[in-house]
């Protein structure tokens, strides 16, 4: 009775689990992951990954979390936060599984499976900055979310960077991270922060650089009340248990 109370589980278990691809196409990013709730993937919080391959991995039903590319690393002479220009992590190759969020600018896949009971919730998001071309796709029909363009080198020089050895842009800040790094990101603009807390207080044309992100990149989540946009958060019917794939550097 027990072996097959366990059997049963198991396979209740694996049956409620969501399918999630991870495709490199660029030549020098290393992948990360953060859980914020509903349980942890079968993946490691980060990994190496060629160019041109992938990796397919489950998370649970309800995951919630955000996943992301890393440029320029070097994992053993720093193994902290800033061993990467940008999306470097607290532990290094493999992020905190507490505080491994990722030190932005950085495009971010970020999902709520199953969020309201009904629908998965999933995005592009770019509220915090850009660090390279991204696309979700999905198995079922539903919407694309993307950021397909490298937005560094037009960036608005305000917030263009970081930059590499050579003085390319390997980023574009959002103007909010620019607040945050100043000291002023309390009662921002910028942010929707302090006074501007609302969508009547915090409309996208006050937000420097919005108009940028989002005619670029208009199915990605360029700033924090851009759900109004109706191109920025997307939705799909959790009964239809889409797997989901997300490209760096997606081909055109």
């Amino acid at each position: 009775m027990k072996s097959f109370i366990a059997v049963s589980l198991a396979m209740a278990s694996a049956a409620s689990a969501r399918t999630l691809t991870v495709f490199n196409g660029c030549p020098f990013v290393r992948p990360a992951l953060f859980t914020s709730a509903g349980g942890r993937p079968s993946q490691a919080t980060g990994w190496q990954a060629a160019p041109f391959t992938s990796v397919t991995f489950d998370v649970p039903s309800n995951w919630n979390g955000r996943i992301w590319g890393r440029r320029n690393c070097n994992f053993s002479s720093n193994p902290g936060p800033n061993s990467c220009l940008d999306g470097g992590c607290n532990g290094g190759l493999l992020c905190d599984v507490n505080t491994g969020t990722g030190v932005p600018p950085a495009t971010l896949a970020e999902f709520n499976l199953n969020g309201d009971g009904v629908n998965d919730f999933y995005d592009v998001s770019l509220v915090d900055g850009y660090n390279l071309p991204m696309r979700i796709d999905n198995n079922v029909g539903c919407g694309i979310a993307s950021c397909p363009v490298d937005l560094g080198p037009n960036c608005p020089s305000q917030l263009k960077g970081p930059f590499d050895s050579t003085g390319f842009p390997v980023g574009c800040k959002s103007a909010c991270l620019v607040d945050a790094l100043n000291g002023n990101a309390g009662n921002s603009a910028n942010c929707c922060s302090g006074s501007h807390n609302t969508p009547a207080t915090c409309p996208n044309s006050g937000v420097f650089g919005y108009s940028y992100f989002k005619s670029n990149c208009p199915n990605a989540y360029a700033y924090a009340f851009d759900e109004s946009s109706g191109t920025a958060l997307w939705e799909c019917p959790s009964a239809r248990q889409a797997t989901y794939t997300i490209s760096f550097c997606p081909a055109p």
